[in-house]
């Protein structure tokens, strides 16, 4: 008996030991996995502003852009280069604009040493110029999308879409965004010039290793890339001196993982007057706006004379904002990030008031809806199937709304994008959506045990052989194959059948 309670002995000391040295383990990734940067940020970097990228226009009415995808370096921290990516320069590019109801056409030529793509997020266009993995552009290749602007005013962005290495290459640095204006937005009165009361404000959470980005995945950080501290604009620690008594901020969360929580460090409230696709009914005041990657916000703040204000991610306690307790800590969801220093002049501009009114929505609501999908969103896949770019997952009739259902239950955060369309997010768990759900949609974050209903309308063109793509927009989680494709087609035509392979433009795109 002895012999036996000697082993039992040693036994349990070494179970005692092991699960000490786990403890110890998950204790020190506990508490390492929670960052913040409040308050220790120097705000000693001037906001960069991305130029407007210049154009022409042709003879036949065409604006016509020139984006060049690029290696280079830049120096993000005094004496250190970082290797990066860009367009028409070393990190992220030039902002386009164009009006609504003009053709465009961008020439894009890609000098980088492997393919990629460049896509319109949030753009009403033809499936073949979406920029989507079928659209891929080799190394020392061109292409040039053209479509005509159909659409209200609002603030998007473009950025690659490779299958299988969107997130590498947006962390590298190719981005940049694309704003859209029409009747409306010229007429309102709202802040508008473009870097000094209206500002581009796209957020970008990174780590260095070194000189270098380090672009690796910490365990347990099942969401995808998680940096230590935020950059706007290609500028760390950035500060922006404002001479307007009301600034426009237009807000990006061009993050591959991290949902962000912003608002103000003395919690002041702003102006939420656009969502991803333009501006809501009316202006909405708001101390918090929470964006997942890809999401945009335009918000309105009220600055007075010699002050100064941090726009902050705080955050994210509430079960209901982002994920239970692992998931919070694991996914990013405890962290918090001083982002941008706003500076009051000591004289400012006096600003109109903001209009009551802002614009009729242009999204559907649901009513004329022919037909409801369903989508479960999970790691292995959506709806258990994972992306494949031969087989078309959905197919629609143009000219039809529709109601989409999305939910996750999958125990981690995950958001949802579609491609083409603008769409109405009629129902968030059974309620009334919030405010800031309540204008024109592309993105919308989904924390685990939630469900949205959406509306949306597809009006073409048909093209059964070219798909778009539904995903989730935390892109490790779109590489792993969280994503599905779908086709618009005419009343009582089939789909068709997309390249199995990565792609590239047709002999009609190409130049």
């Amino acid at each position: 008996m002895s012999r036996i309670k000697r082993a039992l002995i040693v036994l349990a000391s070494v179970f005692t030991v092991v699960a000490l040295v786990l403890g110890g383990l998950f204790l020190w990734l506990w508490t390492g996995s929670q960052v913040s940067t409040v308050g220790k940020e120097s705000f000693g970097n001037e906001l960069a502003i991305p130029p407007l990228a210049p154009s022409r226009v042709e003879n036949d009415g065409t604006r016509v852009f020139d984006l060049r995808m690029q290696a280079g370096e830049k120096e993000f921290r005094e004496g250190q280069r970082t290797s990066t990516w860009g367009f028409n320069g070393d990190y992220l590019g030039p902002t386009l604009r164009a009006e609504r109801g003009e053709k465009v056409r961008v020439r894009i030529h890609n000098t980088l040493g492997e393919a990629s793509t460049v896509h319109w997020h949030g753009m009403h266009l033809p499936a073949a110029m979406d920029g989507g993995p079928h659209q891929m552009v080799p190394a020392g290749g061109s292409w040039s999308p053209r479509w005509q602007v159909d659409q209200p005013a609002a603030t998007l962005w473009y950025h690659p879409h490779p299958h299988g290495a969107t997130e590498e290459h947006v962390q590298r640095g190719l981005a940049g965004m694309f704003l859209l204006d029409d009747d409306t937005s010229a007429r309102l009165t709202l802040p508008k010039r473009y870097g000094v009361d209206d500002l581009p404000v796209i957020v970008q959470d990174v780590k260095f290793d070194g000189a270098q980005f380090d672009r690796g995945h910490r365990v347990m950080q099942s969401v995808g890339f998680l940096g230590d501290r935020t950059m706007v604009n290609g500028t760390l620690s950035p500060y922006r001196e404002v001479t307007d008594e009301l600034i426009r901020l237009r807000l990006l969360n061009a993050s591959t993982a991290r949902t962000y929580d912003f608002g103000f460090s003395d919690d002041r409230p702003f102006a939420l007057v656009g969502t991803d696709g333009g501006f809501l009914e009316r202006p909405a005041s708001l101390e918090r706006v929470q964006l997942s990657p890809g999401e945009r916000a335009e918000i309105v703040v009220r600055m007075r004379v010699g002050e100064r204000t941090v726009l902050r991610s705080f955050s994210q306690g509430s079960y209901d904002k982002y994920a239970d307790a692992f998931q919070r800590r694991f996914g990013g969801g405890d962290d918090s990030f001083d982002v941008l220093e706003l500076r009051a002049a000591d004289r400012l501009r006096p600003s109109s008031e903001l209009p009551s009114k802002l614009r009729e929505l242009e999204i559907p609501d649901g009513e004329n809806a022919v037909r409801a999908r369903h989508f479960d969103l999970k790691r292995s896949g959506i709806n258990g199937r994972k992306m494949a770019m031969d087989r078309v997952d959905e197919t629609v009739t143009r000219g039809t709304t529709e109601t989409w259902t999305v939910r996750n239950n999958n125990g981690m955060p995950h958001n949802f994008h579609v491609h083409d369309v603008q769409f109405r997010v009629l129902e968030v768990n059974g309620h009334t959506p919030p405010p800031e759900l309540r204008g024109p949609k592309d993105t919308v974050f989904l924390p685990n045990g939630t469900t949205m209903k959406l509306a949306m309308r597809f009006d073409g063109p048909a093209d059964p052989d070219t798909p778009y793509m539904y995903h989730c927009h935390l892109l490790y989680h779109e590489d792993q194959g969280m994503m599905g494709q779908f086709v618009v087609v005419e009343k009582g035509q089939r789909a068709g059948s997309p390249a199995a392979g990565t792609g590239t433009p047709s002999a009609e795109h190409r130049h």
